[in-house]
């Protein structure tokens, strides 16, 4: 099972200056928890925006720079390269960025689309792709509002391929 896992603004935005443009404590605590113990497959920008690999992960960063390397990852030059050194794992998880997620989407490699929608509208330069409804169904939503730790209101939503 290959999943997206993206958060969004409502204009499908994702993030600007290579950096997120909310702080969402809730999405974060459930991004932790759906992709403790699998592997995370993103882009050298994400992952240098994070800063180090994501504990109980096992970390693939996706560059075209042969001699990249960073202690604790594994280091592929594509996302098919990434998705075979993931191959065993039975649960794959794609973080980003926008490139990594267009590029998964267009070559019709993920199953799964598990985004958190930010119910708000923000100025950014890196946007997530539109959802196509011929593609993809929602299979599940669950809508929160905001509170004293999570300035927005927002969705889980989840996606599957049609079969």
């Amino acid at each position: 099972m290959i999943t997206i896992i993206a958060a969004i603004g409502q204009n499908n935005e994702l993030g600007k200056n290579n950096d997120l443009i909310w702080h969402l404590p809730a999405d974060l605590k459930r991004f932790k928890k759906v992709t403790s113990g699998h592997h995370i497959l993103m882009g050298r920008n994400t992952f240098e925006s994070i800063g180090k690999p994501l504990p109980n992960r096992t970390t693939i960063i996706i560059t075209r720079n042969n001699s990249y390397f960073k202690d604790g990852c594994l280091i592929a030059n594509s996302i098919e390269d990434a998705l075979e050194l993931a191959n065993k794992e039975e649960h794959v998880f794609i973080i980003g960025g926008a490139e990594i997620y267009k590029q998964t989407i267009a070559l019709n490699l993920a199953d799964k689309l598990d985004i958190t929608i930010v119910h708000d509208t923000f100025d950014a330069d890196v946007f997530f792709p539109e959802i196509d409804p011929n593609v993809w169904v929602e299979i599940s939503r669950e809508n929160f509002k905001s509170d004293e730790k999570n300035k927005f209101d927002y969705s889980f939503v989840s996606y599957e391929r049609k079969k």
